[in-house]
Parts: structure tokens; C-alpha cells; sequence
């Protein structure tokens, strides 16, 4: 096992184009990495600059305790687990985990034990006679796994693995991952588009935008802490709603206001977001996140929640669940992070059209709300998670890292 390191790594392309802008990032010893972000944001290009399938055009990449800038593939101890499975057809599983083995002369009872370990983890064994068009897209993504698996590399690069696979077996191809890293401990670095795939699976998660670095924290911090516009869009499904609103103070204290709401901030959050009261009087963009909503029969007795009485265009009800889609009288907020942040590369992703200068918002409330479309009902709000960004630069307002800038 290894770190891996980058500093100040850069790929130019023909035409002066650059995938990958300055990239500076420590990936620990045994630490699950995830790269994330939009379609061609550079995440894939900076893995397989990490493999050494692309040459970089400045900076220094480190893994272990070697420079390896320019190192072949083949001398960087690494696996890489590809988004196609590319196996061997006319081998069996067993075959095609072995091969890689032979090609280095291992003894042939080390290949046997190591191709048994690895079948055994991934539930191969039954199939290791079989040819790979007998096999499901899922079991045939586990082989590709085991093949990097009985390398016993010091490090995974896993681009996209799970993108074929359908929605169901994606779920439980994370929770078997998982369970892996957990068991193996290898230093993984795992790219990916899906942010949701990226909460679950990910140590910590680097979010990438044309080829430069946003935020590198845990999942949980991302989501409740984004360092702008962008990673606060990303990040979290369904998205975070967002509003052109005005921070201000009356008698009765600080409130945002926006479309004829007006929902107060808690003093406690001027403490945690330092610089917030230099925006009064002062036009901001607002973010709610969708789970900071609830149905105000579901919610008795939370404090710090205020009522916002709405009318429901649409509702999903997922079973443990309900999305309400409800407009607010504000303009959609046409920001470049807030239009980055929906262009995540899934073509699936689709918005809803809608009449009028309005945006549309999404609250997910408890399952046991009887809300229905066409129907005004009272949502609360839990004010203490309020996130405030700058109108002009998107940064978050009173994010340690945004101190002073």
C-alpha cells in the first residue's frame, strides 16, 4: 500500500486546453479517494495520469515514496478497473484472473492461491469454469475487480466501474466495494460522475470543475459545509434549492426575505459564519437543502423550525419519503456555478419546464404527510442550516476557507 500525491499536476492538450489545472492533492495510505464532478471536468485524465496512461505536462506525481512522473504503467505497481470490463472472451474467469499472473511468472501455486482468495471475496467461485458471455454485467464487473484484485497492486484506479451496471445492481456493486476496501485496505482512487455514488463509497471526495479543484473533505462536510455555489449545487440529491434573497435586520432580528417569505436567522449563525453580517442590507443568494424542509404535521415540537406555507406542483412518493416540487415567486438563480453544478453528465437528469419567471424548489418530507399535488401545504424549515453565498464570486459566505478572501 501506498500514498499517492500530486503537486501542482498539469495537463495541457493540443490547442492550449487545459484538462487538469494545478492540481494539488494527498491521497493517504489506505485511504478510499473519489474523484467527482461534471463530464469533462479532468477527473478521469487525472487518473490516468495517476496510472501513467497520460503524460503530464507539469507538476510532480508521487505514490509511495517515488516520483513517478516518468514511470511506465507497468513499473507504478498500480490496477486500474475500467468503466468497460475488458476481458478476455475466449478465456474462463478463472483464466482471465490468472493471466495477468502468468505474464509475470509467478508460481503456479501462488496464481492458484491468489485466483481462489480473490473468487472467494467476490463470490466468483461458481462460475470460475465459465466463459464471459455466460456471465451478468454485474459478475463480469466483479471479475474485472478480482483481476486487479490478485495483483495485490499498492494502489486501485477504478474510472466509472459501476456506469453500465443498472440502478439495482449499482447499489449493491457499492456495498460490495465497500466491504472490499474495508477487508483490503488498498489505497483506491475512484472516479466517478454520480454524486451520489460518490457520498457513499468515498473516505473523502475531491470535487473537480474544468480541471481545477474545489473542495477535498469528507462527504458529510460537502454536503453541510460547500465552499460555493457549485459544490453546493453538486453535491446532495435532489439538488439544493436556491434564491436571489436580501439579509436583513429589524427589531425582531436578522431574517432572509425572498418571494414574500421571511425566515429568521438564528444569532448562533452569525457566530459560525463569520463576515455574514457585513451582507446586511446586502442582496445574497440563499440555499435550503430539500432534507432541511418537513411537512409542519410531521415536525411538532422542533425548534428553530418557521412555517412556509406553499402549494404543491408535483410529489414523489419514494415509500420512505415524499418530494414535494413547489414554485416560489423568485426568478431561477443563473448563476455559471449554480449552471455548472446541474450539467453532472447523466443524460437521465431532466427539469422540469416550467411557466413563468418562478423557480421551482423541492422539499423531501416524512412519508407519512398526506400531501398531494394541487394541495397548499405547510411546510417548516429548519433555519439553523440556512447556507449563504456571494452574489458576484459564489463563494460560501463564512466558510473557513473563504476567511478573508
Amino acid at each position: 500500500m501506498a500514498s499517492i500525491v500530486l503537486n501542482n499536476v498539469d495537463k495541457i492538450y493540443a490547442g492550449g486546453v487545459k484538462a487538469v489545472n494545478g492540481l494539488n492533492l494527498e491521497i493517504k495510505d489506505g485511504e478510499f479517494m473519489v474523484l467527482v464532478g461534471p463530464s469533462g471536468c479532468g477527473k478521469s485524465t487525472a487518473l490516468r495520469m495517476i496510472a501513467g496512461l497520460e503524460d503530464i505536462s507539469g507538476g510532480e506525481i508521487v505514490i509511495g515514496d517515488r516520483v513517478v512522473n516518468h514511470l511506465p504503467p507497468k513499473d507504478r505497481d498500480i490496477a486500474m478497473v475500467f468503466q468497460n470490463y475488458a476481458l478476455y472472451p475466449h478465456m474462463t474467469v478463472e483464466e482471465n484472473l490468472a493471466f495477468g499472473l502468468k505474464l509475470r511468472k509467478m508460481p503456479k501455486s501462488e496464481i492458484q492461491k491468489r485466483v481462489n482468495d480473490a473468487a472467494r471475496m467476490l463470490g466468483l467461485e461458481q462460475y470460475l469454469k465459465r466463459k464471459p458471455a455466460a456471465l451478468s454485467g454485474g459478475q463480469r464487473q466483479r471479475v474485472a475487480m478480482g483481476r486487479a484484485i490478485v495483483r495485490e497492486p499498492q494502489a486501485f484506479l477504478m474510472d466509472e466501474p459501476l456506469s453500465n451496471l443498472d440502478a439495482k445492481l449499482r447499489v449493491s456493486m457499492r456495498a460490495s466495494l465497500n466491504q472490499l476496501h474495508e477487508r483490503l485496505g488498498v489505497t483506491t482512487v475512484y472516479v466517478t460522475h454520480d454524486q451520489v455514488e460518490a457520498m457513499t463509497l468515498g473516505d473523502r471526495v475531491c470535487v473537480l470543475r474544468d480541471g481545477l479543484l474545489q473542495q477535498v473533505d469528507t462527504p458529510q462536510n460537502l454536503f453541510d459545509s460547500p465552499v460555493n455555489l457549485f459544490v453546493a449545487g453538486f453535491m446532495g440529491s435532489p439538488a439544493m434549492n436556491f434564491t436571489y434573497a436580501e439579509l436583513v435586520r429589524g427589531n425582531d432580528g436578522a431574517a432572509v426575505v425572498f418571494a414574500g417569505h421571511r425566515l429568521p436567522v438564528p444569532d448562533s449563525t452569525f457566530a459560525e459564519k463569520p463576515g455574514l453580517d457585513r451582507y446586511l442590507g446586502r442582496k445574497i443568494i440563499l440555499g435550503i437543502r430539500p432534507s432541511d424542509f418537513e411537512d409542519s404535521s410531521s415536525a411538532n415540537g422542533n425548534t428553530g423550525w418557521v412555517r412556509l406555507p406553499v402549494r404543491a406542483n408535483v410529489t414523489e412518493e419514494l415509500g420512505s419519503e415524499i418530494n414535494v416540487l413547489f414554485t416560489i415567486d423568485a426568478p431561477p438563480v443563473e448563476h455559471k456555478d449554480t449552471v455548472a453544478a446541474q450539467n453532472d453528465g447523466d443524460e437521465e437528469e431532466t427539469t422540469l419546464p416550467l411557466a413563468g419567471d418562478k423557480s421551482l424548489w423541492t422539499a423531501r418530507v416524512n412519508a407519512r404527510s398526506h400531501v398531494r399535488p394541487g394541495q397548499d401545504v405547510e411546510l417548516v424549515v429548519d433555519t439553523h442550516n440556512l447556507h449563504f453565498f456571494d452574489v458576484d464570486s459564489g463563494l460560501s459566505i463564512g466558510h473557513e476557507a473563504n476567511v478573508g478572501r
